[in-house]
């Protein structure tokens, strides 16, 4: 009879070997060990999530006041893209979480071609973007937790992010939490699961077994890539960054605004990401490496510090060099890789801590019962991934392909063999027809048709659309007065984010 799951270890901690414990250990009588190395901190970085968080931490049981208050944590409601288009001082334009109003039933973009090309295509769908240009809060006090107005995620501190998960996992949900360097992977010497890992050698307590071993070690990739030898598939030809500089920066008063939005402003050969917290501001400087060098990377984010009103010179930025990639496989035997240690792509768009809630919530949902039924799961898992993180790529270059900023960063972006092939095709759909769902045919897709939509059309793409007999134009003009009128009802009803994460740290929110 084969094995039975009975012991679950995830090795490594942060962010996501706590989210990929939480998530186990809140859905399945298991055991569940994490093993976390004491003195490596984590990467700390990863600070903006999707809205699928939401769906997370309740399902792990977290209140959400706590983690507001906890984490340093703040709204987000999408993100806006400076300077993307032409470099120009009005260049803008919101990718917002919430879906443009007739979505899926009105050809919203051909009536935006047609009639409103003056207007940006998000603020015309949808009141999310004029939220955002106004700061304004995506629910009110009297919200419940978790419950929305308008669609939204978070910004939050990493690193506090972490700990909270940590004390959660181990107090609420009976994660036994080991600090201890592990020293040697311990393999199944025979048998039919032979070259299986059976246990880990560490330091500080000797050996720890267990049936499925969760990779989350970050780019050292100790089990899937150290171990195991599962390459990396390169993405440097599609998408060209490999280097970051990060820094934290206090606001000039303590009532400053907070942005409802992650801000992502090009540069010469990169952007700038800019994500406000309630006590502070992490701004980084994304860029190629192979066309930048880094003393002028920071000279370019330090001036952008200074010209967005920064109370005095930032600090020291940190240095995080990566490898633009995916694994080959994410699940090989008995051991799968989630977060980092699955690869990285770069932050734009925070796709990486949404990866690791998606992998969490597959092995969680498709827990295999034995070790035989192990190996189906893994094919179906590691295709899955492969598709997703295939499309990650595609939603990402979109950003880059449709510049028309000049210079050989840019220039190259738009080489025709830098772009993916199935993206390439899409394009040349797109020019006579909105992106819809039939071209993201998955359940549950990464990115849907709405947010290309947003990019394409924010990127200033003018598609040429026939008229069509199940084009009904007056249905698209309802929904915009529509969108224009709930806008307005919201910013009369809306507090700003900060006035209502003040409110949050003083009295919370209602239950859900």
């Amino acid at each position: 009879m084969s094995k039975t799951i009975e012991h679950i270890v995830v090795v490594g901690g942060g962010s996501a070997g706590w989210l990929v414990a939480g998530v186990l250990a809140a859905e399945h009588r298991l055991r569940v060990t994490l093993v976390e190395s004491p003195g490596i901190a984590p990467i700390g970085v990863g600070e903006g999530t999707w809205p699928s968080m939401r769906d997370t931490l309740r399902r792990i049981g977290v209140a959400e006041s706590d983690f507001l208050r906890e984490c340093d944590a703040a709204f987000k409601q999408g993100s806006r893209f400076d300077r993307w288009v032409d470099g120009g001082d009005a260049d803008r334009y919101f990718h917002p979480f919430s879906l443009p109003l007739g979505h899926g039933d009105a050809n919203l973009a051909a009536a935006w071609a047609g009639m409103h090309r003056d207007v940006p295509f998000a603020e015309l769908v949808g009141p999310q973007a004029l939220l955002c240009l106004e700061g304004r809060a995506p629910k009110q006090p009297q919200t419940p937790e978790f419950a929305a107005v308008a669609n939204y995620g978070y910004h939050l501190d990493a690193g506090k992010f972490g700990l909270f998960l940590q004390r959660h996992c181990t107090a609420r949900l009976g994660v036994r939490h080991l600090l201890a360097h592990v020293e040697e992977v311990v393999t199944v010497k025979d048998g039919d699961h032979a070259g299986d890992i059976a246990a880990l050698r560490t330091r500080e307590h000797g050996l720890v077994e267990g049936d499925l071993f969760v990779d989350c070690t970050g780019m050292a990739s100790l089990l899937l890539g150290g171990h195991y030898g599962v390459p990396l598939v390169p993405q440097r030809g599609v998408l060209f960054n490999d280097r970051a500089l990060a820094v934290q920066v206090p606001y000039a008063t303590p009532d400053n605004p907070i942005a409802s939005q992650t801000t992502s402003t090009a540069q010469q050969a990169g952007w700038i990401w800019d994500i406000g917290l309630p006590t502070r501001r992490g701004i980084g400087h994304v860029y190629s490496s192979a066309h930048m060098a880094d003393d002028e990377a920071e000279r370019l984010l330090r001036a952008y510090v200074t010209a967005s009103g920064a109370p005095a010179d930032p600090p020291p930025a940190r240095k995080l060099s990566f490898e633009p990639g995916y694994r080959a496989r994410f699940w090989e035997r008995n051991c799968v890789a989630i977060g980092l240690s699955a690869g990285f792509i770069e932050p734009l768009e925070a796709s990486a801590l949404a990866l690791v809630e998606l992998s969490a919530a597959w092995i969680a949902d498709d827990m295999p019962a034995t070790r035989a039924h192990m190996d189906i799961v893994a094919r179906r898992f590691n295709e899955a991934f492969t598709y997703r993180w295939e499309r990650v790529i595609d939603f990402l270059k979109l950003h880059y392909v449709l510049s028309r900023r000049q210079g050989a960063y840019w220039d190259e972006h738009r080489r025709p063999e830098t772009i993916p092939e199935r993206l390439r095709e899409l394009l040349a759909l797109w020019r006579t027809r909105p992106p819809m769902h039939r071209d993201f045919y998955r359940i549950e897709e990464v990115f849907p048709s709405a947010s290309y939509q947003y990019i394409l059309y924010g990127m200033g793409f003018r598609p040429e659309m026939p008229a069509r007999g199940s084009d009904v134009p007056q249905l698209a003009e309802a929904q915009f007065r529509e969108a224009a009128r709930l806008g307005a009802r919201m910013l009369a009803l809306l507090p700003s984010n900060r006035d209502l994460l003040d409110h949050i740290r003083t009295h919370g929110l209602p239950p859900g």
